[in-house]
């Protein structure tokens, strides 16, 4: 992994924005879901498509709602972490009995960054920042890498390092994972 002293994690708020919005656009960014796919209402849904998906990101963003962390190599955005309380969600179908549980749902690294242990990094700085707002759980809906989709959810075996424990199944692929904070 590159150096940690070299490596800075902000969540995203208005300020880094544009980070945001750089990092999502670059070369092989999720530009076509902003990290919308469990965030989006009933309502949003009905505008399912790119232009809308940035737009109800921003939206809570603006309204300050916690969206998630950027990690910064040099002061540039190279990853980001889908972080936020659960309610924040639709369908994720987590262990309903806990409260005040914060959600891990995406992971996106740019390609030179990747395999160098930055998605355990981005899940430990997550709980530091999950637990500074209040959390007292994550929940993480990892699938195996042998998966043909949720893949940008992690894996099971890096939330199993990082501490998190088998719920149980989330329809045939996603691992309900839950962490103590």
């Amino acid at each position: 992994m590159h150096q940690e002293e070299n490596i800075k994690i902000k969540p995203v708020d208005k300020n880094n924005w544009a980070d945001f919005e750089l990092l999502f656009e670059s070369t092989g960014g999720p530009k076509y879901c902003w990290c919308m796919v469990w965030r989006m209402t009933k309502d949003e849904l009905k505008q399912n498509n790119s232009i809308c998906r940035k737009n109800f990101i921003k939206q809570r963003v603006w309204s300050n709602i916690p969206i998630g962390i950027l990690g910064y190599f040099d002061d540039e955005p190279f990853a980001w972490c889908s972080i936020a309380p659960r309610e924040t969600h639709q369908r994720l179908c987590g262990d309903e009995n806990l409260k005040n549980v914060w959600s891990i749902t995406c992971f996106f690294i740019k390609k030179q960054f990747r395999k160098q242990g930055i998605t355990k990094y981005l899940i430990e700085k997550a709980k530091d920042y999950a637990k500074e707002n209040g959390a007292e759980y994550i929940e993480s809906y990892p699938v195996e890498p042998d998966s043909p989709s949720y893949r940008f959810m992690g894996f099971v075996k890096t939330f199993e390092k990082a501490g998190f424990k088998f719920v149980r199944m989330a329809g045939t692929r996603r691992h309900v994972m839950i962490c103590n904070i």
